[in-house]
């Protein structure tokens, strides 16, 4: 079990995280037509505006109140009513996900109160259009909890409460913010496989997954329908992805009924295999001869790869759910995880972390850690991209952002396949980057001593 060691610093060095109304934003960022709306100042969107640009090379939707020095001090009740109604009239979005920040959440304000009487005042103006609001201040918390928030609220809002009728054959998928686009279209094809309809929410992979749309679209396009989000209590069975995924799972089986699975991450086999066997089982449909020969491909992966990890360190600085996959993944090829840093302390999977010290922290305390452990790899964003020059360690970019490579979201980290791409992709970074003994080192004589007759006095064998 792993200790946790929360942070004393009072400022963060080089930080690691990203704000929880960021991660609330992405996760409306999967909904079709929707258009997330910051509550606070617009330099509060400007940031994570250039953070999504930079991450995924694309248009993004992204819209503030902008709130000023008065609304601030006198309240931005009518800020907010401003800039629903001009996004209702200007974008004609079928969903709108209110992200606040922590410059309206340290006034106190009631935003749900709020949101209720605008919504009650203005009904017929919004009518076709779902607003919902997540309290994600930035001071507290990361992108998961921000994630989980928004997606906790569009089922709350959105979802029609009570017990359905359910099909047997459609599943509900709440992947957590750390799955790539790529990632959550393979898991759609494996479901579609077995003959079932997965409803997942939110699905990245329709809004952000680098398409160039014949027309200027204002809002996102493609990803979760809300009347998909409206009917979740027909699903037969939801499955979530990530520890911060039980909280939207509860609220889902809360309103509706539909019972979950958890998956705490879908990269080793033996989930992988918990997560095939149960789509046979609910489908009552054989695993596919494609899923059967990818299995094969991954445990020849193994096979292969293993050679490189063994008695390799890795320093690695997530998301606490990423952390936990990461790091479950490179201590079953051999690995020693020998640095872990994380971004917030609450997550009960950190105590599963596959290392004996997690540290709350910013990379600063990641290239401490490194350097200390004398690591042959770090893992993490490309913000970590300065700790390991100046370490002289390689850096395997993972999560959110990575900015300074191309076609980030496409790359695949979950089932069988998302595993033996990761063990190719960590085992060729090993081999590109080790030592070659030169001939002299080969040579055994290269450090003899010699009289003036070139006899030899001394010898040391190496």
């Amino acid at each position: 079990m792993a200790r946790v060691v929360h942070q004393t610093k009072p400022v963060a060095i080089n930080p690691l995280k990203s704000s929880q109304p960021l991660g609330a934003a992405f996760a409306y960022l999967g909904v079709n037509g929707a258009m997330p709306l910051f509550h606070g100042s617009q330099g509060c969107t400007s940031f994570a505006l250039v953070l999504f640009v930079r991450h995924f090379k694309e248009t993004i939707p992204l819209q503030t109140t902008a709130m000023d020095e008065i609304a601030t001090i006198l309240g931005g009740a009518d800020h907010l009513e401003e800039a629903i109604l001009n996004l209702k009239n200007r974008t004609k979005p079928s969903l709108i996900g209110i992200c606040t920040t922590a410059l309206v959440e340290t006034r106190g304000e009631d935003f749900a109160g709020d949101l209720v009487k605008i919504k009650a005042k203005r009904a017929e103006e919004l009518a076709g259009t779902e607003v919902v609001l997540s309290s994600t201040p930035d001071f507290d918390g990361a992108i998961e909890e921000g994630w989980a928030k928004a997606v906790t609220s569009m089922i709350e809002g959105v979802t029609i409460a009570g017990e359905r009728p359910r099909d047997p054959k459609k599943i509900a998928i709440l992947p957590g913010w750390h799955l790539t686009v790529a990632d959550i279209e393979h898991i759609r094809e494996t479901v579609e496989s077995f003959g079932l309809t997965p409803v997942i929410l939110p699905d990245v992979s329709g809004a952000l997954d680098g398409t160039v749309p014949d027309r200027w679209i204002p809002t996102t396009y493609g990803g979760t329908k809300v009347e998909d989000i409206r009917t979740l209590g027909e699903c037969f069975q939801a499955i979530a992805i990530g520890e911060h995924m039980r909280g939207p799972a509860e609220a889902l089986q809360t309103r509706t009924g539909v019972p979950y699975t958890l998956f705490q991450q879908l990269s080793g086999m033996k989930a992988t295999d918990r997560f095939i066997t149960m789509l046979a089982m609910i489908s009552g449909n054989p695993v596919p001869a494609k899923i059967r020969r990818r299995r094969a491909q991954l445990q020849d992966a193994l096979l292969d790869g293993h050679f490189h990890f063994g008695g390799k360190r890795i320093a690695v600085a997530a998301e606490p759910d990423h952390l936990y996959q990461l790091s479950t993944f490179f201590a079953g090829l051999g690995a020693d995880v020998a640095a872990a840093v994380t971004t917030t302390g609450t997550s009960r999977i950190l105590q599963k972390v596959q290392t004996e010290v997690v540290q709350v922290g910013d990379l600063a305390d990641l290239e401490a850690m490194a350097q200390a452990a004398d690591v042959d790899l770090i893992v993490t964003h490309s913000h970590g991209r300065q700790a390991a020059e100046r370490l002289g360690v390689p850096l395997m970019r993972v999560g959110f952002p990575i900015f300074d490579r191309l076609g980030s979201q496409h790359k695949l980290t979950v089932l069988y396949e998302g595993a033996r791409d990761m063990i190719f992709e960590a085992a060729n970074i090993f081999q590109s980057n080790q030592h070659q003994p030169t001939p002299e080192e080969l040579n055994p004589f290269r450090n003899r001593e010699t009289d003036n007759d070139s006899r030899p006095t001394s010898f040391t064998r190496h």
